[in-house]
């Protein structure tokens, strides 16, 4: 038997020994037992290529099919699932005693990136405000009437401020008492921050406050919050704000998967951002602690200084007339 046909069964053999040790020891499922050996298997078949096995690949060689899968056009995610199946193989031989050591153990993951937040555009965002003022209008009275004011008064104090959806439905009753055009935010790790209301918000809002007190005057108990649920003892679940804003979403036409309450925290930095707003400013009426994490949004500013050459720089303007 030829070289490669020993070092092909041996690869095999210690495949099915970290495969055992897997569903022994680990209690794998047969799933994850299949996504393993397919990644390990074209992992040591590409070493065959090279003449290489499993006892004796270098680093050099796992970075060569790591460059490999990445000419092919494999997305980092799929990179780094690979690379850990391999870095766990590797970890197995050594504590084994069939490798000296790790060549994995130098290699860094591959950079994933962070992905673009979901965005809206302005004329999708203006048309949930309206759709949602419309079923204000088009309710009848009672409970009908409360949940559309309601939902109004959240759409418009979500889109005016930005914030989380759990410093949102969390907004105590009284959190306008001293000031009905900024508004004390207590976010993550207790940090404060002030955030101004928009008119349209403080009026959405103020209806739906006439029509809690309405309710009250009538003998239903006093919430707390500025959005209670319908029994009023807790605030407003996250899950069924979601749940009609999803609703909200078929009525405009909008693919309900792209609307959530995060969605529309993003579009409010995003437009801001459009519009001149600079980076801090919108860092602090977020509530981001770092920069790096409103730097997401950068997308939006290069997006816009793009169009800002193109509209009033010299030579931007005599390419354009020239391909006019």
């Amino acid at each position: 038997m030829g070289t490669k046909g020993r070092s092909e069964r041996s690869d095999e053999s210690e495949l099915a020994l970290f495969l055992d040790m897997l569903m022994a020891e680990r209690g794998a499922a047969a799933k994850t037992i299949e996504a393993y050996t397919s990644d390990l298997s074209e992992f040591l078949a590409f070493l065959s290529t090279k003449r290489k096995t499993a006892r004796d690949a270098s680093a050099d060689n796992v970075r060569a099919y790591l460059a490999q899968l990445s000419r092919k056009g494999l997305a980092p995610t799929s990179r780094a699932r690979k690379l850990s199946a391999m870095r766990q193989f590797f970890r197995f031989l050594l504590a084994e005693g069939i490798r000296a050591d790790d060549p994995c153990s130098a290699i860094d993951s591959p950079k994933l990136g962070r992905p673009l937040p979901k965005l809206l555009s302005l004329a999708e965002v203006e048309s949930l405000l309206e759709t949602a003022a419309q079923g204000v209008e088009q309710a009848g009275e009672g409970v009908a009437k409360r949940r559309a004011l309601r939902l109004y008064a959240l759409l418009e104090t979500l889109y005016a401020t930005g914030l989380r959806v759990s410093e949102l439905i969390g907004l105590p009753r009284g959190v306008l008492v001293s000031d009905d055009q900024v508004m004390t935010i207590k976010g993550k790790g207790g940090r404060e921050r002030l955030v101004p209301l928009n008119d349209s918000a403080r009026k959405a809002v103020a209806d739906h406050l006439a029509a809690l007190a309405a309710d009250e005057a009538q003998g239903r108990a006093r919430s707390p919050w500025l959005f209670p649920s319908g029994g009023g003892g807790q605030h407003l679940t996250r899950q069924r704000f979601g749940q009609e804003l999803k609703a909200l979403a078929i009525a405009v036409g909008i693919e309900p998967s792209r609307v959530s309450p995060h969605v529309l925290r993003h579009a409010f930095a995003s437009h801001l951002l459009e519009r001149g707003a600079d980076l801090r400013t919108v860092q602090q009426l977020l509530g981001h602690a770092d920069i790096s994490t409103t730097q997401i949004y950068t997308h939006v500013i290069e997006e816009r200084l793009r169009r800002l050459v193109e509209q009033h720089h010299p030579l931007a303007q005599v390419h354009l007339t020239k391909r006019s």
